[in-house]
């Protein structure tokens, strides 16, 4: 772990200072830092090349900031196995489990190799209009349909060539078990845990009281088709990317061959984390 890529949310307002410890750090221990454009700028380095190429030269990347900037930083990866640590300067931070005040201490636990790392699975979403494919995206939280000009979409979906039905709603939530503590567990869906083999589906505001969410094994392709009921839908994906859709325009959903790699350090609990995040109290508390 001799060279680090750094991502950083720069709109945070400790963000030049956490930067500049860092960099203290690195030189104590003699790590290079590629920073992303963005962040190199804020931290005045010149940078090697746009995110995506940085990305591709390093052993581990850092990320600073909250969830948000973890999926950027994921997306950016495209693929590579490179592992991913994250620190957290945003407010809920289920992905970034190291807290600002142990940043340096992360970097020694880098160095001496004391960590473990969770695979967290990525989906892999395909915009299809006429027959055509129109674009490809990774998600590593979630895929999101959405209605448009604040009116209904009727959506058909099937999973594995097999019909589930049509569903007249607000929108749709595909969700891996990363993100089924985001907008999927704000639609009613289930928490996975993050090693599950499985995605979840979750409507968003349906037209009947009998829908509920779905758990459906990640080795079935799920399809989405926007039907001629509707007057189209929006694609978010991981709430960063997207496109609008037509009516006509579908969607297929499928597990990744690629997932991302997540460090933690000594002592990591992912139920500690939900404790914390979702603030589960009970009589021991």
């Amino acid at each position: 772990m001799k060279t680090i890529g750094v991502v950083a949310n720069c709109t945070k307002v400790k963000a030049a200072e956490v930067l500049a410890r860092l960099q203290v750090k690195a030189d104590v221990l003699g790590i290079q830092l590629l920073p992303e454009p963005e962040t190199a700028a804020l931290m005045r380095l010149e940078a090697r090349g746009s995110a995506r190429e940085v990305l591709g030269q390093v052993d581990v990347v850092l990320v600073l900031g909250g969830d948000g900037t973890m999926l950027r930083a994921c997306r950016e990866l495209d693929g590579r196995d490179v592992p991913v640590m994250g620190v957290n300067l945003g407010s809920l931070g289920f992905m970034t489990s190291v807290t600002e005040d142990k940043l340096e201490h992360a970097l020694d636990c880098l160095l001496a190799g004391q960590y473990t790392t969770t695979l967290r699975s990525v989906m892999e979403c395909a915009v299809t209009r006429d027959g055509k494919e129109l674009a490809q995206y990774r998600a590593l939280n979630d895929v999101v349909l959405t209605s448009v000009q604040s009116r209904v979409a009727t959506l058909w979906m099937t999973v594995g060539g097999e019909e589930v039905g049509d569903f007249v709603c607000d929108g749709l939530v595909i969700s891996t078990p990363t993100g089924s503590t985001g907008h999927s567990l704000s639609a009613g869906g289930p928490i996975l845990m993050p090693s599950g083999r499985a995605l979840v589906t979750s409507l968003i505001c349906p037209h009947t009281l009998s829908t509920r969410p779905l758990v459906i094994p990640d080795d079935a392709v799920i399809s989405v088709e926007v039907v001629h009921r509707s007057l189209g839908a929006r694609l978010a994906v991981d709430g960063q990317v997207g496109q609008e859709l037509k009516v006509g325009d579908s969607i297929q959903v499928r597990r990744s061959g690629q997932g991302v790699r997540l460090i933690h350090l000594p002592g990591y609990s992912y139920f500690s984390v939900l404790r914390q995040k979702l603030h589960w109290r009970g009589s021991n508390v």
